[in-house]
């Protein structure tokens, strides 16, 4: 937890800019795995605990923007909740540690919102994600759920986003924590992954790292060697010798503050020759758009520009023709590139998404709705302060190969005679994690290895 006065600095920030109404926060629930008493790893709602600290399930916060008063709701656990839980501080204690002077029994938040709501004044929400909340609103300020999204306060949003968007220096501290540590499960991958071993095995390791720092994971671990499956959860293959391995996974520090990074490696010693010329272009393309990243230069300015390193890669390779610009308009390099170049990062691995894309990473413009494009999480005007990953990589999907060959999309652009060749090779993609700063950009964390000849040097401590 940071300091009472970062938390009393950020609500006044808050209540300054929302100006009128109240502002209702929402804290996360426990959420029931297979039955109601056992229950999934407990993570609290990152806006509440950007403004509050507090990591404890069935709390909310009201803000009244007119006045200076805030009030926390929730209950003390009783002598049955001890006895299986242990003792815990106080509603009361939890408030006065972040500055909260009020607290009241959760149940008084109904008095409250109808009080409000019959003298007229504007109740100030954020959509709502876990369907107990959802619920809640609904019974609060009778907005049926499937309306809750479009109906939640966009100058709440706006709010919230303008401020979590900027990371302060305490916060910067607490992600490269989760950036090192990240850097840590990826480097203990490539140091004991062998042919033979399941996947399992190596996100098994990983794991254990994030939690032996006293923290979590930040998402699901993506460790396979079907890398051409941009979200592959599944860990039940076992590795082989001239396959490709593909790790994306993160730590979260015990504050909440996430790692995000990928890393490609050779499942034996060393990459074959069509492994390295692939695996190079894509490194190509991610330090084109490092070397891109400043305040002012939009996100979808890199992303592009990296599109066109991979475009020209793939046609120096034999896999697309024609003009190359003429191509990215078209949308063809989302063939080997079917996602965004990366997303803010911060309490969230996918920063404040819950939110909406448009306003996170849009600033308010509409998406593009381009296959490939419309996948950038990101695509505003960098500034400083900004958290993000950079994370393009080129993939061989067979399923897009022969859906796009049925189709003759792109075909003027597009050899798949050759694609067909590469069906099976899979896909390879690096990313790290990089602060926007005045003069340019600052890699959070340290470095992990992505030359090729860096690569093969840490693979060789496995064998």
């Amino acid at each position: 937890m940071f300091s009472k006065q970062t938390y009393i600095n950020r609500r006044d920030t808050l209540r300054r800019e929302v100006e009128s109404g109240i502002i209702i926060l929402l804290g996360n629930n426990e959420s029931s795995m297979n039955y109601a008493d056992n229950t999934y790893h407990y993570r609290q709602d990152s806006t509440f605990l950007y403004y509050t600290g507090i990591q404890h399930p069935e709390l909310a916060l009201i803000i009244d923007c007119n006045s200076d008063a805030e009030t926390l709701l929730g209950d003390d656990y009783t002598i049955d909740h001890i006895v299986w839980m242990g003792a815990q501080p106080t509603i009361k204690d939890r408030a006065d540690k972040v500055g909260i002077a009020n607290t009241e029994p959760f149940n008084k938040i109904e008095s409250i919102i109808k009080d409000a709501v019959s003298k007229g004044r504007k109740v100030h929400f954020l959509p709502p994600y876990r369907p107990d909340n959802k619920i809640l609103l609904f019974d609060l300020l009778n907005i049926h759920p499937s309306k809750q999204s479009e109906e939640a306060s966009v100058k709440l949003i706006k709010a919230v986003v303008a401020q979590r968007s900027i990371k302060t220096d305490e916060e910067i501290i607490e992600i490269e924590k989760a950036v090192n540590t990240t850097v840590d499960m990826h480097l203990a991958a490539m140091r004991i992954a062998r042919p033979g071993m399941r996947e399992s095995e190596i996100a098994a390791e990983v794991t254990r790292i994030a939690e032996a720092q006293n923290g979590h994971l930040s998402f699901p671990v993506i460790a396979t060697i079907n890398g051409q499956t941009l979200h592959n959860h599944y860990h039940g293959n076992t590795l082989k010798d001239g396959r490709m391995f593909l790790l994306d996974c993160g730590a979260e520090t015990s504050m909440g503050y996430a790692g995000d990074m990928s890393s490609t490696f050779p499942v034996g010693k060393k990459f074959t020759t069509e492994q390295r010329e692939v695996y190079n272009i894509a490194l190509a393309a991610h330090e084109k758009a490092i070397s891109m990243l400043k305040p002012g230069t939009t996100n979808k300015e890199c992303h592009l520009a990296a599109a066109k390193v991979i475009a020209e890669g793939m046609k120096d390779m034999g896999f697309m023709k024609g003009n190359i610009d003429d191509a990215i308009t078209a949308g063809a390099h989302a063939m080997f590139f079917p996602c965004g170049l990366g997303h803010m990062m911060g309490l969230d691995v996918h920063d404040m998404e819950d939110l909406g894309e448009v306003y996170v990473g849009y600033n308010g413009q509409p998406k593009s709705t381009q296959f490939g494009l419309k996948s950038l999480r990101l695509g505003r005007e960098l500034e400083p302060g900004f958290v993000l990953t950079i994370e393009p990589g080129i993939y061989f999907i067979p399923d897009l190969i022969d859906k796009w060959h049925a189709e003759k999309h792109c075909a003027d652009y597009l050899n798949f005679d050759k694609l067909n060749e590469y069906r099976n090779f899979g896909g390879c993609r690096n990313e790290e994690d990089f602060l926007i700063t005045k003069e340019g950009a600052r890699l959070l964390g340290k470095p992990l290895p992505k030359t090729i000849e860096d690569v093969e040097n840490e693979r060789e401590k496995a064998f």
